[in-house]
């Protein structure tokens, strides 16, 4: 996985772009948008608590300083860092 550290700033928000029970793991940054594939199958918020704990992993954070702020149901998110 590729570290955004310099993502981490307090106030952030990050668009991202989900795509759960994928062959594989993995995250892309593509022009501006983070992309996180999770293996984990999408019902009642496993792939939402994947994604959080991928991206916490890759920006260097607590799972605990992150805010999902839209899209519990959807591929579109936007995190914010707290």
């Amino acid at each position: 996985m590729a570290e955004l550290y310099h993502l981490a700033q307090s106030g952030a928000i990050l668009c991202l772009r989900v795509t759960p029970n994928a062959r594989s793991a993995g995250v892309e940054f593509r022009e501006g948008i983070i992309h996180i594939r999770v293996t984990v199958v999408p019902e009642n918020g496993k792939a939402n608590a994947a994604v959080l704990k991928a991206l916490a992993a890759i920006l260097g954070v607590a799972k605990t300083r992150l805010t999902l702020l839209t899209g519990s149901t959807g591929r579109n998110k936007r995190v914010r860092v707290d």
